[in-house]
């Protein structure tokens, strides 16, 4: 059954310059995080100015499609069409991409966390529930219906380097279930411990942050736990998966087919887990140690500078994908502290973003601004402001420094109170119960929290309602490069000789729905195609199926022959010019074989549509005609 983003899917695969050019795509909240051969490949500004798409950003080795809270949908069919199979990484045979360590780093976070986010929010959210319902009396924390619900709600943080362990093993192209096996390893060990009460034998580095118990030996060697344990953790598990893919490596090469399957996990598993617990594991939790000390100092330091640099840079951070960078900061809080500090002071922004577009809402007359302000004031509620930093702030550039500002205001608030949050739970609205503290039934955080948010909210908003003003034409020029309705009239002229259909004739609902622009489309008599107009070319594909460009006078057109003819891969089109080429009204552009196309069992009907429609106060033309090359097919007002 099609979907309704079929046609969004087969663009953003088209240009991002297809499967070849793909070597890994996964997504978060709102965004597709494609891993490209080589970037300069991809089709950037035709996906930015596609409706669907919020915008393109590059950044930390990923080439980021923001497509907004739908993005789950959308990848499923991008993956459904394009076939990537892993949802992840390319094989680990396939091709790389060289990253910087940073780079490299943030990929990884990126990609072992991601998966787990959505589940993570959601018990989160339940967790948090339950504290509110328990802090009210409604439920009693004794009682059945809160400890089945408590299960989930703290067995996925619990239990965690296991499904880290999965989703980390994909990551590093292993098997996902010895990634599991040596997850459910650190836990159980926890688990066999608590439950027996050990004693441990001796404590290295007792009474320090990076205290380390020795339980039991291994070959005569200590075998040392963190006093916290390995329950919960996040950094062990995925270094320990990142030795588990040399070792595997190594025994697939060397083993025979016949045996590799049980044999491979087992000799792997058989090294791998005493290296993790005398060697990976211990370092690991130093790393975590020491991170947390470095936290801990800057915030002793000055808990309210740190507060209001957070929430200054958060967004900015939000805005290249370099937010990943601190979650495990968080999460390795969470696991060995019981609470965190690091994200608290991030709280306040995402309302101090939303606050700002309603705001704006407010005060624009401009009906597209207005349309565009609900979803992203409804997304922000939630925690989501991507959709409100692209599409309304961040182009306005005052608005988004406003959201900066209040949002490092009322961090500053939640960091020199010393807010903790409890639980990795939901955002927005939803995050509000992460700052109940469920043991002590203490309130005292999320009351702080909410204070924070409300003087960042009433800051943005009182900022935003005193200065903002809608751009003029003028201004609007100048800073986006695009032509206004009230200066650039055109006529796009028949770049095909053929009779002229409405679109909603087209099979492609992504063209037929208008989502791309507005236009018509034309069955084609003959195989050649010209320049509608003076311009440039803007993108022309290298199967030769589709162009696009810009006319000298400001509008942007598309000329897509037929429907899904990218599947013939070039075969009977010939290309006359190239992306880049000034061309003059009525040359050549491209040359196709009709007949073949259609005996191919392609449709050939042909979309020309205006792309920058919003630019232009009418889109007129004339369907049920036939029209030869050059002949005037539409008219912007």
């Amino acid at each position: 059954m099609a979907s309704k983003y079929d046609g969004l899917a087969r663009i953003i695969i088209q240009n991002v310059c297809g499967k070849s050019n793909v070597i890994s795509l996964t997504h978060c909240v709102t965004r597709l995080r494609f891993k490209l051969k080589d970037e300069s490949k991809a089709n950037t500004e035709v996906l930015k100015n596609t409706d669907g798409i919020v915008t393109v950003i590059q950044s930390g080795g990923q080439y980021q499609v923001v497509i907004g809270n739908h993005v789950p949908d959308v990848y499923a069919v991008v993956n459904e069409i394009g076939k990537f199979g892993s949802e992840n990484e390319a094989p680990a045979d396939g091709p790389k991409v060289k990253m910087s360590p940073g780079a490299a780093l943030i990929d990884i976070i990126s990609g072992v966390f991601s998966p787990t986010l959505g589940v993570l929010a959601a018990t989160g959210m339940i967790k948090g529930l339950l504290a509110l319902f328990v802090y009210f009396g409604i439920i009693s924390s004794d009682g059945g219906t809160y400890q089945l619900l408590y299960a989930v709600a703290d067995g996925f943080f619990h239990y965690l380097p296991i499904f880290l362990g999965f989703t980390a093993a994909k990551k590093f192209n292993v098997n996902q279930f010895t990634g599991m096996a040596l997850g459910a390893a650190l836990v159980y060990m926890d688990d066999v411990l608590a439950l027996a009460t050990v004693e441990p034998v001796s404590t290295i580095f007792a009474g320090s942050s990076f205290a380390t118990n020795v339980y039991t030996t291994f070959l005569g060697i200590p075998v040392m736990l963190p006093a916290s344990g390995y329950a919960s953790s996040v950094i062990p598990i995925i270094l320990a998966v990142f030795i588990v893919s040399k070792v595997e490596g190594f025994w697939k090469k060397i083993i025979p087919d016949v045996v590799k399957v049980f044999l491979v996990p087992m000799l792997t598993l058989a090294i791998c887990t005493p290296l993790t617990f005398l060697v990976v594991g211990p370092i690991a939790s130093f790393l975590t140690s020491l991170i947390g000390i470095i936290t801990a100092a800057a915030f002793d330091l000055s808990p309210l500078i740190a507060g209001v640099l957070i929430g200054a840079f958060w967004q900015v951070l939000v805005i290249f994908g370099l937010h990943w960078s601190v979650i495990p900061i968080a999460m390795a809080n969470l696991g060995s502290l019981g609470y965190d500090y690091v994200l608290s002071p991030t709280f306040a922004v995402s309302f101090a973003q939303t606050a700002v577009v309603f705001a704006v809402f407010l005060k624009t007359k401009d009906k597209k601004t207005k349309s565009l302000s609900i979803p992203a004031i409804i997304s922000g509620i939630f925690g989501v402001t991507e959709p409100a930093i692209y599409g309304i702030t961040l182009p306005r550039k005052r608005p988004f420094l406003i959201s900066c500002i209040a949002g490092a205001i009322g961090g500053g608030i939640i960091g020199a109170a010393g807010v903790k949050s409890y639980i990795m739970g939901g955002m927005g609205v939803f995050g509000i119960t992460n700052y109940i503290n469920n043991e002590t039934k203490d309130i005292s955080s999320m009351i702080w929290a909410i204070i924070g948010l409300t003087v960042a909210m009433v800051i943005a908003f009182i900022a935003t309602m005193t200065t903002y003003k809608d751009e003029s034409p003028k201004t609007a020029v100048k800073e986006t490069g695009k032509h206004q309705s009230s200066a650039d009239n055109g006529t796009i002229l028949s770049p095909l000789k053929g009779e002229v259909k409405e679109l909603s004739e087209l099979a492609d609902q992504a063209f037929s729905s208008g989502v791309l622009g507005n236009g018509v489309a034309i069955l084609p008599a003959e195989g050649k195609l010209v320049a509608p107009a003076n311009g440039e070319i803007t993108a022309f594909f290298p199967t030769g199926h589709a162009i696009g460009m810009k006319a000298d006078f400001g509008a942007e057109i598309l000329i897509h022959i037929g429907k899904d003819t990218v599947k013939l891969e070039g075969k009977y089109f010939t290309k006359k010019v190239e992306q880049g080429d000034k061309v003059i009204k009525g040359q050549v552009l491209l040359e196709f074989d009709l007949e073949a196309i259609k005996a191919a069992g392609y449709s050939v009907l042909t979309p020309v549509v205006v792309t920058n429609k919003e630019d232009y106060v009418d889109v007129v033309y004339e369907t049920g005609k036939n029209v030869d090359y050059g002949e005037e097919l539409i008219t912007l007002l």
